[in-house]
């Protein structure tokens, strides 16, 4: 059905009078207002009332929208380097192995709930798997998808042969169940302390790193002028088209090696996304080293935030909300995995004292990758978005390989 607006200026408009209204309210004094933000984080409400827009409402779409290509190909990149540039190594470095361990966890999750997922179907509703092809292969894009990225999920795609049909169905539980979880982990951080008490979690050395980044930036922060603002954007975008141009670059001779690539299971290498992320983040870390890390002090994470923000937007605005209703026993598989998922993320964390924020990242890099994990890493603290963004680039390297495991896990159960 063809949404009232169609428009991507009236639409980008109502994005931006629904991030005003969250950000006006949940700084308002009003103790209705202070109550609601105490159990809806307003990072979570940024998120669902652009969903709300899209699906039940019908207002906007992102079906024909360039506002996310928009938001993820320049606004993101912009924001990574932006975010970077304050970046505090040896403070990342003090998080501990913990880190680590939540985001292979995270991954050994996704592999071990793909099969697990499969059965419970087989075994509760047998009738889906009558006179259909096999849906394991169907699946195998999700596994790749949420290891890894869009990469890594057509990279499965292209092995595995799923039918458009099938395919198209499990695009759908992909897409709706990995939000509903960003959801949940952006609420979670709303009460990350409670969560971190039941762990019995030590968030010391976030803390540390939290408090010493904004201590910094406290140290060095005045009003900014038109000029300082110019000079952010001209980091963040210039940056961002250096980038491009670096990936344009490299992609080329990546392609001439696509056999290569796709017998050592690298595709994600012939990505432009990938590149596009994985360069901005390198320019952001290295210029962390030199004088431009001082516009930190006029607001260049206020910047990357805003950036965040309409991201964020954008995001919520892919997500149909009715589409949960359909294909019900495909989204049976979707909840299914995610569960496992998300109970052997607790259970490891609970076992090593890991805190929520470990949690939380560790997912959404695998399962959301450098378009959200920054964001859920911001929700807890904007100096803490790098972190995110490091471990998502991992969760591409890893997305194929770990695609692979699962598929042939599922092949084999399916038997």
């Amino acid at each position: 059905m063809t949404p009232f607006f169609t428009n991507d200026s009236i639409v980008l408009g109502l994005l931006m009078l629904s991030l005003a209204f969250v950000f006006i309210t949940s700084s308002s004094s009003n103790p209705f207002w202070k109550k609601f933000y105490t159990y809806c984080p307003a990072l979570l409400l940024c998120y669902f009332i652009p969903a709300l827009l899209h699906s039940p409402l019908n207002l906007i779409s992102s079906q024909d929208s360039k506002l996310y290509f928009v938001a993820s190909n320049y606004l993101l990149p912009a924001c990574l380097v932006l975010l970077c540039i304050s970046i505090d190594l040896k403070g990342l470095i003090n998080l501990g192995s913990k880190s680590l361990i939540m985001f292979f966890t995270a991954t050994l999750g996704i592999i071990i709930g793909a099969p697990v997922s499969l059965l419970a179907a087989m075994w509760i509703m047998p009738e889906m798997f009558e006179g259909t092809e096999e849906v394991w292969r169907g699946m195998a894009p999700v596994a790749g998808s949420w290891i890894g990225g869009s990469a890594n999920q057509t990279a499965m795609r292209e092995i595995y042969q799923p039918s458009k049909t099938l395919f198209q169905s499990m695009l759908v539980v992909d897409i709706v169940t990995a939000n509903i979880w960003m959801g949940f982990l952006l609420y979670g951080a709303g009460i990350s302390k409670k969560i971190d008490a039941w762990l019995k979690a030590d968030s010391s050395a976030i803390e540390e790193l939290k408090d010493k980044v904004e201590k910094y930036r406290a140290s060095i922060e005045r009003n900014p002028t038109s000029t300082d603002l110019f000079l952010i954007l001209a980091v963040g975008f210039g940056a961002t088209g250096f980038s491009q141009w670096i990936t344009d670059l490299v992609l080329p001779f990546m392609k001439t090696h696509k056999d290569f690539l796709i017998q050592y299971n690298l595709t994600a290498l012939d990505s432009n996304f990938f590149w596009l992320v994985v360069i901005a983040t390198t320019i952001g870390f290295l210029l962390s080293f030199t004088k431009v890390k001082e516009l930190e002090g006029v607001g260049a994470s206020k910047v990357s935030t805003v950036f965040i923000y309409v991201l964020v937007a954008t995001i919520g605005m892919e997500m149909d909300v009715m589409k949960i209703f359909e294909n019900l026993g495909f989204f049976f598989i979707g909840i299914i995995w995610m569960s496992v998922h998300v109970l052997i993320l607790l259970a490891v964390a609970k076992l090593i004292k890991a805190p929520f924020f470990f949690v939380a990242v560790g997912s959404q890099a695998n399962i959301g990758g450098a378009a959200s994990a920054p964001v859920v890493a911001s929700a807890f603290s904007p100096a803490l978005a790098p972190v995110g963004v490091l471990m998502a680039v991992l969760g591409y390297a890893l997305g194929t390989y770990g695609g692979i495991v699962a598929a042939q896990l599922m092949q084999f159960v399916s038997k």
